[in-house]
């Protein structure tokens, strides 16, 4: 089987050492980590020296039993492991940028099977001159080689509730011109196509309102009437399972599934990004994954950032890496 493609996120942050973790604990046997091999190193020994570190020269795993097999690409910046733990640097931006632009030309080339990402930071992508704000815009641009890129959207998801994005990395204020009647119905379809893909054959889909209680009719604001309640009634008249606008302050909670209250939707369509992240990450952030909805190959990331302040310290919990790669193999069963 083909490997999954793990990339180190940024050198600064806890994404060496939660991999370094993660691989120690067993749960990377399937998998090969595009980083630099200094900086991975620098983490394992952080760890206890426990785990051997080996450069290999292709996805094919050809390292030693036991070993975590790193694959180096050769545009990262040679004094990336010089890179202090907890400081943007844009020699960490450079490096993450390099990782993923090679995990996504080889998952395309049929090199892989899909992509994982360790965190990176928005910054230090920025000070190293990425036009990307982040990995979602990264990952899109990245997977066509010419013509428009696939439209995608984010979906965070634990063992209780999915929600997806009509809006990502933009202001607020710029965030509320974004919702409209082509983009909420775009999200819904794109929510709906990815959950059958899943194997839920009718996903029930709840679409949030913008403003509080949904609006109220148009008392607190008309997004709802004028472009969320016609979105979803042209996604309706295409079969699809979805309902609302419902209040955003009640419909996580009416959509979480646990023992005793079964959820009333499989996913939440959210208008921005915090109305759909906050109530994931509340959950836990250890058992949340990102999946990016739309590509043409799998991705998927931990529910969290490069954590600055716990970088260096060993004590970064690898559980949302391991739930992400356990949901990258999910996606990919063949």
């Amino acid at each position: 089987m083909k490997p999954l493609l793990l990339t180190m996120g940024d050198a600064a942050g806890i994404g060496p050492e939660i991999i370094v973790k993660a691989f120690e604990a067993g749960q990377l046997d399937d998998t090969v980590v595009l980083g630099d091999v200094a900086v991975m190193r620098r983490a394992a020994a952080l760890l206890g020296g426990r785990v051997t570190v080996q450069p290999i020269d292709g996805p094919v795993r050809s390292a030693a039993p036991g070993a975590l097999p790193v694959l180096q690409p050769a545009s990262l910046p040679s004094d990336v492991a010089d890179v202090p733990f907890g400081r943007i640097d844009a020699r960490a931006g450079a490096a993450a940028a390099a990782c993923i632009t090679e995990a996504v030309r080889l998952v395309r080339s049929g090199e892989g099977r899909a992509i994982v990402t360790a965190p990176i930071h928005k910054e230090a992508l920025s000070a190293a001159g990425v036009p990307f704000p982040g990995h979602t815009e990264m990952l899109q641009a990245l997977s066509v080689d010419t013509g428009e890129p696939p439209p995608v959207r984010m979906m965070l998801a634990n063992d209780e509730l999915r929600t997806v994005l009509v809006t990502i990395h933009v202001s607020l204020r710029r965030a509320i011109d974004a919702v409209t009647f082509d983009a909420v119905l775009e999200t819904v379809r794109i929510a709906d196509r990815s959950l059958r893909a899943m194997g839920i054959a009718r996903p029930r889909v709840a679409v949030a309102g913008l403003n509080p209680h949904a609006g109220e009719g148009g008392l607190f604001g008309d997004e709802e009437v004028r472009v969320i309640a016609p979105a979803i009634a042209a996604a309706r008249a295409d079969g699809i399972d979805a309902s609302g606008p419902y209040a955003p302050d009640t419909v996580f909670m009416r959509a979480r599934d646990v023992p005793g209250h079964p959820g009333e939707f499989d996913v939440v369509v959210a208008m921005v990004h915090d109305h759909g992240l906050i109530p994931v990450k509340y959950l836990g952030v250890e058992q949340g994954v990102n999946v990016t909805l739309g590509l043409p190959f799998v991705r998927t990331s931990p529910d969290h950032g490069t954590a600055f302040d716990l970088a260096g310290t060993g004590r970064a919990d690898a559980a949302s890496l391991v739930a992400a790669v356990k949901m990258a193999r999910l996606l990919t069963p063949d």
